[in-house]
């Protein structure tokens, strides 16, 4: 057995000793506490190769969720669907000499095939300007041919020495847009544009605060012009790049030969973009919302909004009790995602604590005494109350208590994002803070990459450039500051 196998197998034997055990202290043991809830919560699992994972159905439901709303925001912004293959040819990457140099040490590259050695390698794709432009170079032709909006859906992967499930794995799945426009304008347009999409996606669907800016030079995307950023705060006082939307150089462009005929009749070059979300959403999401109990699912992407539990005992037949369960399930399935946890061999006590876990908003209770009375218990998930609600209110109730989870999810995380958010002007000031404590610094800096440096004594860098310019001097010298940046310590 190989020392990889031995690792993934030990991690696994642990996880499965671990299984339905208290999860670790979320104060205390917060990156253990993470780890926990991903396997015990059943939304993913090891893979046998180091670094990957395996998304169990639940994890994966909750990623289609996301993916359901997403893509019809891509489409609704004029973008089509397309696939590319997964291997590209390894002469492509070298055609962008930045590009490769950003990249080269995440690639994995194909050599051998078909029981031979290939003529050239091939790379299993990181991500897909390369071939995506390529072939942009044969369709586009006249400016009539602008703009092309492509989006894709795919796995990628880029070889990660340190692993984290969801927030960086060496396969993760993602989408990827690509456009390509007739002038500068229309593309920063395209930019912006997908960045807001994404923050409407994250803070009205995932219920998370981001704050949005420029990426530095040394932390934009390798051979994009700009590169713009969403970053949430998780609860240990980390941020977390949540997805980014770039203006990519023209370099692409000329170095793939995409060119065209323009409204004059002459040769000209279009203007690129991308940009991309990826399962790290599922992280950000298990990070900002969870407690000791384990997940807590925005109602608008959990998988299961509303689980119902009948309480089964002998003062009545079980089948007339599951029957008035899948009863409630008919009325309010048409409306919400309902499912009836009808395990006879199984306590009333376990469900609960299972599906608390899982991060279900709302579980419904129904027993002998409910039925006689045409009422349920419902509990919420994340203030733990309970009321009696007749059926003839349910509909009606649900409604308010689901909505009333979401802005109170949402509301909650803007606050302790807020007592997590300092606004100080040397670095000397709230250094130790922000390697103890985490958290956002809200500070000036002078553009210098030397300053920028200083910030890895701390473990911490900038995350992007904010418009607002509280600052007139850099944090870590006394030149002016062009405007405020965000400094944090991230995953």
């Amino acid at each position: 057995m190989s020392a990889e196998k031995k690792i993934n197998t030990h991690e696994r034997s642990q996880h499965e000793q671990k299984k339905h055990a208290a999860l670790p202290d979320i104060n205390s043991s917060f990156s253990e506490w993470y780890h926990e809830v991903v396997f015990q919560a059943e939304l993913a699992d090891q893979a046998p190769v180091r670094g990957c994972i395996v998304i169990r159905p639940y994890g994966y439901a909750l990623w289609e969720e996301i993916k359901k709303i997403l893509d019809k925001k891509i489409k609704d912004t004029g973008h089509q669907n397309a696939q590319f293959p997964l291997l590209i040819p390894e002469s492509f990457f070298k055609k962008e000499a930045e590009h490769i140099e950003g990249f080269a040490p995440e690639l994995a590259i194909v050599t051998h095939a078909g029981g031979k050695k290939l003529e050239e390698p091939l790379v299993v794709r990181p991500t897909s300007e390369t071939i995506i432009h390529y072939m942009f170079a044969q369709w586009i032709r006249s400016w009539r041919d602008l703009p092309l909006k492509i989006n894709q859906w795919a796995n990628v992967v880029r070889w990660e020495m340190r692993s984290r499930p969801f927030l960086r794995t060496t396969e993760f799945w993602w989408q990827e847009g690509h456009t390509a426009h007739e002038t500068e304008k229309e593309a920063l347009l395209e930019v912006q544009t997908m960045l807001l999409e994404y923050i409407d996606l994250v803070e009205n669907y995932l219920a998370i605060p981001v704050v949005a800016g420029k990426k530095s030079e040394s932390e934009k995307f390798a051979g994009a012009d700009i590169t713009m950023t969403f970053e949430g705060l998780m609860q240990d006082g980390k941020a977390l790049q949540m997805g980014t939307s770039h203006m990519i150089s023209q370099q692409f462009a000329h170095a793939f030969g995409i060119k065209y005929q323009d409204r004059n009749g002459g040769e000209a070059y279009p203007y690129l973009t991308s940009w991309g979300a990826t399962t790290r959403l599922i992280g950000a999401l298990i990070m900002t919302h969870g407690d000791q109990k384990g997940l807590i699912m925005p109602p608008r992407v959990a998988p299961i909004q509303i689980i119902i539990i009948p309480i089964f005992n002998k003062n009545m037949p079980s089948d007339q009790i599951e029957k008035a369960a899948l009863a409630i399930q008919g009325t309010l399935g048409n409306e919400f995602r309902v499912t009836i946890d009808a395990d006879t061999h199984t306590t009333p006590g376990s469900k609960f604590y299972k599906w608390e876990l899982k991060g279900v908003p709302l579980r419904i209770e129904i027993g002998p005494r409910d039925i006689i009375q045409q009422s349920v218990v419902i509990t919420n998930r994340l203030t733990g109350e309970k009321q009696t609600v007749t059926w003839q209110d349910l509909l009606e109730v649900i409604e308010k208590e689901l909505q009333s989870i979401q802005t109170m999810l949402f509301e909650r995380a803007r606050a302790r994002r807020a007592r997590q958010w300092h606004k100080v002007a040397k670095l000397i000031d709230f250094a130790d803070d922000l390697k103890n404590k985490g958290g956002f610094y809200q500070t000036g800096w002078c553009r210098s990459p030397i300053c920028e440096a200083a910030l890895k004594e701390y473990q911490a860098t900038t995350r992007c450039l904010i418009e607002e310019k509280q600052f007139l001097h850099c944090f870590n010298c006394d030149l002016e500051s062009p405007s405020d940046v965000m400094v944090a310590k991230s995953y």
